[in-house]
């Protein structure tokens, strides 16, 4: 099983990652291996892969992270750990964003997250209990990606589904 923990080995992961693409010998100020480096030795939680994603926005100039970039390094392992906790929280962490991306594949039949879509907009909520705000900014997301409404079983009733279960546990 992956390391649940930001040890050298993930970190090392991330600064690979991040170096792909910087194309620089180090890591960058402020960027996913920084912020990576400030969760040493702790738990992967939804707030380091926030703030790696935060890092890793700074390097690339983009709204979201990128597929196989540095914040997925994170958030893969970080999803692994928290699969092993089915008592749904009820908030926009690592498994229920993992599930609205899933979502999303559905619809777009493509791997890659669509660009300020619903994966994006909840990656934005990272962390935060699910509210009427961020399932909003959901919905926009999923707009994008319908071209319209959102549908059943897309990611905005993934991320409501998450919120009743964590209601009814």
């Amino acid at each position: 099983m992956a390391s649940q923990t930001l040890n050298s080995g993930v970190i090392s992961n991330i600064t690979a990652k991040e170096k792909e693409i910087t194309g620089a010998d180090g890591p960058v100020k402020g960027g996913p291996t920084a912020q990576a480096q400030k969760h040493a030795n702790q738990r992967i939680t939804p707030q380091a892969v926030s703030d790696i994603t935060e890092g890793e926005k700074r390097v690339t100039g983009k709204d979201s992270p990128i597929a196989g970039g540095p914040a997925g390094v994170a958030q893969s392992i970080e999803t692994s750990a928290s699969q092993n906790n089915s008592t749904p929280s009820g908030t926009l962490d690592s498994a229920t964003i993992s599930h609205i991306t899933f979502a999303e594949k559905e619809i777009t039949g493509r791997d890659e997250p669509t660009k300020r879509g619903p994966t994006a907009m909840a990656q934005k909520h990272a962390g935060e209990p699910i509210n009427s705000q961020n399932l909003h900014d959901i919905t926009e997301g999923e707009k994008k990606v319908t071209g319209g409404e959102p549908i059943k079983g897309g990611p905005t009733a993934t991320a409501q589904s998450e919120l009743g279960k964590s209601r009814n546990s």
